[in-house]
């Protein structure tokens, strides 16, 4: 190799060494922002299952409701067939 090359070659060989370092470096940041990102979604999956299990609980509450209200308006619907009383007086 002539004097001219070598220090050419040792500082493409630099430069690499610092483009593989660099990139190594902003690889590893990911690490922070996955587990970041992880933890959020951890989060969001309890909501929604709280969120489902709320929803169960009022369609629950919905459907006893509705059967005491068919319960009511059957009463009431025998109550209106039901003979009209005299009164004693």
């Amino acid at each position: 190799m002539s004097a001219v090359r070598k220090p050419l070659v040792s500082a493409r060989m630099l430069g690499v060494a610092i483009a593989a370092a660099v990139g190594l470096s902003a690889c590893a940041s990911y690490d922070d922002d996955f587990a970041r990102v992880n933890s959020r979604l951890d989060q969001l999956d309890t909501r929604v299952q709280s969120a489902a299990q709320s929803a169960e609980s009022a369609k629950q509450a919905a459907q006893q409701a509705n059967q005491r209200l068919d319960q009511v308006e059957s009463r009431v619907q025998q109550l209106e067939a039901a003979p009209r009383r005299v009164p004693r007086g």
